[in-house]
């Protein structure tokens, strides 16, 4: 009795065994394969560095602006030592052509060279480079592709160099900005009323809602539709344009930056009041 009990418990246990086995099985086959990352490669892409910071002891992490890629991250091996081709080329204003490769959301920088064609950056215009590339790193997503942005990036750092009036130009880049990010539409028409904006009339730009008349409550600031005429025209001659573009802008920005703070922008208010 006693062997023909331990038996029936062997087979018992091996039946479980087996069942255990089974289910494991299916629900391992049930579960959706991992999509597998392909690497990618690309070669000889126009593209701007806009921030670089140290990682490990002889490489830098380079936040790179590209013309067809938009906003990546690149590691760049080596790039510390003293005798690094890339130790004198990534530098910020210098256009380049890049080549990277990798899965990860931080890739690795293969080659990068210098191509040329733009005037150093020098004094405020400078500075004012170095804002637009902080404008760049907080605003735009990484992998999203801007291309016209990018174009308007290169214009814009040309005119900066060429000594053009930078609260102008400053003013310029910041509306391309919004528009190609998609948080800022077409400012010729009032969206509450459905109509075209009139120029003597007063009104506000609401960050999520667009044009509309200005109301009293309003804490947004108050602009002429004469004033965002001519920011959609890129007008910017009349002295009363310049004046409520610089505070219309600094209010979106502020808005759509979530408080995080600017600081080449604090530093540019201070000395230049742009």
């Amino acid at each position: 009795m006693a062997s023909s009990a331990a038996a029936t418990e062997s087979a018992l246990a091996n039946a479980r065994q087996s069942a255990t086995g089974k289910r494991t099985a299916r629900s391992a086959s049930a579960r959706p394969a991992r999509p597998v990352k392909q690497e990618i490669r690309v070669q000889a892409q126009p593209g701007f560095v806009l921030h670089s910071y140290p990682y490990k002891e002889t490489s830098l992490i380079i936040d790179v602006f590209s013309r067809d890629h938009g906003r990546i991250a690149l590691v760049a091996k080596g790039a510390k030592r003293p005798h690094s081709k890339l130790r004198g080329v990534l530098q910020t204003f210098q256009p380049l052509s890049v080549n990277w490769s990798g899965k990860s959301e931080v890739r690795t920088l293969t080659a990068a060279e210098w191509v040329g064609g733009l005037l150093p950056l020098e004094k405020s215009a400078l500075l004012c480079g170095f804002y637009l590339n902080e404008l760049l790193v907080k605003l735009l997503a990484r992998d999203d592709p801007h291309p016209a942005l990018f174009d308007h990036y290169v214009a814009t750092l040309n005119k900066l160099a060429h000594g053009e009036s930078a609260p102008i130009v400053l003013r310029q880049f910041e509306r391309a900005l919004l528009k190609e990010t998609g948080v800022a539409a077409n400012w010729t028409t009032c969206t509450l009323l459905r109509k075209q904006v009139d120029p003597a009339t007063i009104y506000v730009v609401d960050p999520e809602h667009g044009v509309r008349p200005v109301r009293p409550a309003d804490v947004w600031p108050k602009v002429s539709g004469k004033t965002l005429l001519d920011m959609e025209r890129e007008d910017y001659s009349d002295a009363t344009t310049q004046t409520q573009s610089k505070l219309l802008m600094r209010s979106l920005l502020a808005h759509h930056l979530g408080g995080a703070q600017l600081n080449t922008r604090q530093i540019l208010i201070d000395l230049t009041q742009l």
